[in-house]
């Protein structure tokens, strides 16, 4: 089983994060309490109480101190069973990972979770993030001298008005580094942030998709000739060091999350905490869940199954979908099935259907096309 906690706090707002958190630090410790309730409250939600995974996300997780991640794990460990085993991750940001704090988590997680974006001190200050550029390459040294030989970097492609070569520093460095594990993402400007409201402005160009693409594949070229696994559109990994939390995502596999904001899942339903410190802390100061639960049809599994699954190198198993329908999938699905193969975005090898190379830029439409109804 997989347990997530949502740490919604930050120094400041990166201008592209449309994640939910809060900069009034003041609320963190009672935001703390308030979890390890929600934790008690929900220990019966998942099928087992044996935790093969925890991941610490936000927000900012490195803000915790010592005397907060105790209490938590305490929490955790009265109501569940930690895996002598268990992958625990937590995401950081590079500035405040100094010696001493890197030797404290060290004590409590096994693996971080960089959010570096880019090694460029401009772009840096252009998303408004918190740590430089120095910053960024000396954490990942000063992690591993803190025995973190697990861990994984965040990087940003597809960003506007940047110089292209920029992009290839930054796969130059990422790969020096020879971090296991490496996710990267297209910027996305949402709607509710500050680049949003800029770009709605016109004071910021609109992210250009054919930049993305290329980039992409300078990405998935320089990541395959060093050798790493491309097990999900937005991860690469080395052999054996694929993010097991994250996997458990992708493979429909139940999890808890606790925290403002967080999801769940337990094979039947999803549920949705409040996205709102105040107004959480207070439902579960009432002892009440501050959670909407949605039961999900055959049709939301199947297609949440082909949104995800299509999107990793195992790709969605043929048997898997006709255990949730009933029926066959590739009979039902056949005519838009076959208009997949002809773009060569989609294959089928024995009882899987996966993207191709090609296919990778296309998966959210591929998944799209191949949704059932109810």
């Amino acid at each position: 089983m997989h347990l997530y906690l949502h740490i919604p706090f930050c120094k400041q707002a990166c201008h592209y994060c449309d994640f939910h958190f809060s900069t009034r630090l003041g609320q963190k410790s009672a935001l703390v309490d308030a979890l390890c309730a929600e934790i008690s409250l929900q220990r019966e939600y998942l099928p087992s109480r044996t935790l093969e995974t925890i991941y610490f996300g936000g927000g900012t997780p490195s803000l915790l101190t010592e005397a907060e991640l105790q209490r938590i794990f305490a929490a955790i460990q009265t109501h569940f069973t930690v895996s002598p085993t268990a992958e625990i991750t937590l995401e950081a940001n590079p500035d405040d990972l100094n010696r001493e704090k890197l030797t404290m988590l060290r004590a409590y997680v096994n693996r971080l979770s960089i959010g570096i974006q880019t090694f460029d001190e401009a772009t840096l200050r252009w998303m408004n993030r918190a740590h430089t550029a120095t910053e960024a390459e000396t954490c990942v040294r000063l992690a591993r001298e803190a025995g973190f030989d697990n861990m994984s970097v965040d990087l940003i492609y597809g960003i506007p008005n940047r110089d292209a070569a920029l992009w290839q520093l930054d796969l130059q460095k990422v790969l020096a580094l020879d971090v296991p594990h490496l996710s990267a993402y297209a910027l996305t400007i949402e709607p509710d942030t500050a680049f949003g409201r800029w770009e709605k402005k016109g004071k910021i160009p609109h992210a250009d998709e054919n930049i993305a693409a290329e980039q992409f594949e300078e990405l998935t070229k320089a990541l395959r000739g060093a050798n790493y696994d491309h097990y999900e559109i937005s991860n690469f990994a080395k052999p054996d060091q694929y993010a097991r939390h994250n996997s458990a995502y992708w493979q429909r596999r139940p999890y808890l999350g606790v925290g403002p904001s967080a999801h769940s899942y337990n094979g039947h339903s999803r549920q949705y905490n409040l996205a709102n410190n105040s107004r959480y802390m207070a439902e579960i100061g009432h002892g009440a869940l501050p959670a909407t639960v949605e039961k999900l049809t055959v049709a939301d599994q199947v297609n949440e199954y082909l949104l995800t699954g299509l999107r990793t190198r195992w790709g969605c198993s043929l048997t898997e979908l006709n255990g949730l329908l009933v029926s066959d999938f590739a009979e039902k699905q056949a005519r838009d099935l076959t208009a997949m193969y002809a773009t060569g975005w989609l294959i089928r090898v024995g009882d899987r259907l996966l993207l191709t190379e090609a296919g990778k830029l296309f998966a959210d439409r591929v998944a799209a096309t191949l949704f059932v109804e109810e």
